[in-house]
């Protein structure tokens, strides 16, 4: 196989763990969730709250999404415009992100989105591309920012 084509088909395999990354988290399929991600995940959600990256194991990145998304009813992210970078064993991915969140509340505000992009870093682990670092870029939020609280 030429490297061309060998690069294209890693390329393709990375963008796959991501993509299975979101779906498994609209489906809360949190072992799903877990098998996306290294032993331990640099999180960077602070353009969201502030505060400052952590380095976590994936199992608690799985767990703390788990809890953080339970009263929500349904979560659906939308991915494009990838862009990768293959180096051997190690991988660099951008892409561009909404994820929307859905919970019937009294006030009727029901939804809130989020839009942004990611920045990911991924490592081959016995022939299977795993998430080591993973970083949110907020640019706007829209909708009802405090529907956990919303009953």
């Amino acid at each position: 196989m030429s490297d061309v084509v060998r690069q294209l088909l890693e390329k393709d395999r990375i963008i796959d763990t991501i993509n299975q990354l979101f779906i498994a988290t609209d489906n809360r399929d949190w072992a799903a969730v877990r098998g996306c991600l290294a032993d331990h995940v640099l999180l960077d959600m602070t353009s969201l709250a502030g505060g400052r990256a952590n380095e976590m194991a994936g199992e608690q990145v799985a767990a703390l999404w788990e809890e953080g998304l339970r009263s929500i009813e349904s979560v659906h992210h939308q991915a494009g415009n990838y862009r990768v970078d293959v180096q051997g064993d190690q991988a660099t991915a951008f892409c561009y992100g909404i994820a929307t969140h859905f919970r019937r509340n009294r006030t009727g505000r029901n939804t809130r989105v989020f839009v942004g992009s990611y920045d990911f870093h991924l490592v081959r682990i016995e022939d299977r591309w795993q998430i080591d670092s993973f970083r949110f870029n907020l640019k706007f939020l829209e909708g009802n920012a405090d529907l956990e609280r919303n009953d």
